[in-house]
């Protein structure tokens, strides 16, 4: 039984070492990036993205916790409009800041997730108008530490955010476009 035990602890820490190892080997920072075309302006799309309070419109996660503890801080769109959520574990808890906002073609956001673990990112909405419409682009990048290269071998980050990216564009899209 102790020789079987040995084996069984060596196999554990071998396989430790590989994912360990692999994991080390990954990229340092991570991106997930969506877009959509939106049938309505970029100055009609614009305040829907500068404006935290209009999240709850089209955001993916603001359904997802109908006790959602919301907190506005700052101006109430533009640079230092700031956004801080507690909720359940599909949202979990973080922050959000503007840190530009370019008017009807760039909005940069700070974000910081408390939980479930410790993250901080940036995200970028990019507005390119074309033909009548606005072409959107959804940008999220981030350092990767060796803790969310791990989790990366196991859970696909661009599809399990990104999934949630393509619902929030189908979401503003239909916001933006009943105007």
């Amino acid at each position: 039984m102790w020789k079987a035990l040995k084996y069984a602890v060596a196999l554990l820490f071998v396989a430790a070492v590989l994912v360990v190892g692999f994991a080390s080997l990954q990229p340092d920072t991570f991106s997930v990036v969506r877009q959509t075309t939106i049938q309505a302006t970029p100055e009609e799309i614009y305040p829907l993205l500068v404006n935290f309070r209009e999240w709850a419109r089209w955001s993916p996660w603001e359904k997802l916790d109908p006790n959602l503890q919301r907190q506005f801080s700052g101006p109430e769109e533009g640079v230092g409009a700031a956004y801080a959520w507690e909720g359940n574990d599909d949202v979990g808890a973080g922050s959000m800041e503007i840190r530009e906002a370019v008017p009807w073609s760039r909005v940069s956001i700070r974000l910081k997730f408390k939980r479930p673990m410790e993250a901080d990112n940036t995200i970028v909405f990019m507005l390119t108008p074309r033909d009548g419409a606005t072409d959107i682009e959804w940008a999220m990048t981030g350092n990767q530490p060796l803790v969310g290269k791990i989790f990366g071998l196991f859970f696909n980050i661009d599809r399990i955010v990104g999934r949630d990216f393509e619902k929030g564009l189908a979401t503003l899209k239909a916001e933006a476009e009943k105007s």
